[in-house]
């Protein structure tokens, strides 16, 4: 079904059309109907906002996940910082050098395990929820055994 619709248009635009329909060899109206089907449907711009919009989307969600990781780091490291100056007892001058010896021989041992780590793709977010489980698991066993 179709409806009769009446549209003023500018007379430059009349002979572009006109001229089109010319070359192309179509009605006036296929071409007006085509530039309206156009118009009204969906273009390469709105696309291409969507597709914006679906990445933004997905990088504040990546961005909100490092800034939660970082957060989680930094107690992590403030907790343990605040723990060892708290427990450490001050060491006296003649314990200096070898307590320095100790603690390159441990720094290195350390950066080894941590390249180990690494390598493996382990990570500590991927071991506190197992570490949870473990602890609340041996707190579940334990109060059994008591009971």
């Amino acid at each position: 079904m179709r409806d009769r619709l009446n549209v003023s248009l500018p007379v430059e635009m009349i002979a572009r059309i006109n001229e089109l329909s010319a070359q192309k060899r179509l009605t006036r109206s296929a071409i007006v109907e085509a530039a309206v089907a156009s118009f009204l449907s969906p273009d390469g711009a709105d696309r291409m906002e969507a597709a914006f919009t679906r990445r933004l989307d997905r990088l504040t969600r990546q961005v909100q996940r490092l800034e939660r990781n970082s957060g989680l780091t930094t107690e992590a490291l403030a907790l343990f910082v605040r723990f060892w100056l708290t427990v450490t007892p001050p060491l006296p001058p003649e314990a200096q050098a070898a307590a320095q010896v100790k603690g390159r021989e441990r720094y290195e041992g350390f950066i080894e395990a941590l390249g180990r780590r690494l390598n493996q793709g382990r990570t500590l977010f991927d071991e506190i929820p197992r570490d949870m489980l473990r602890a609340r698991d041996s707190d579940e066993s334990a109060k059994n055994s008591l009971d």
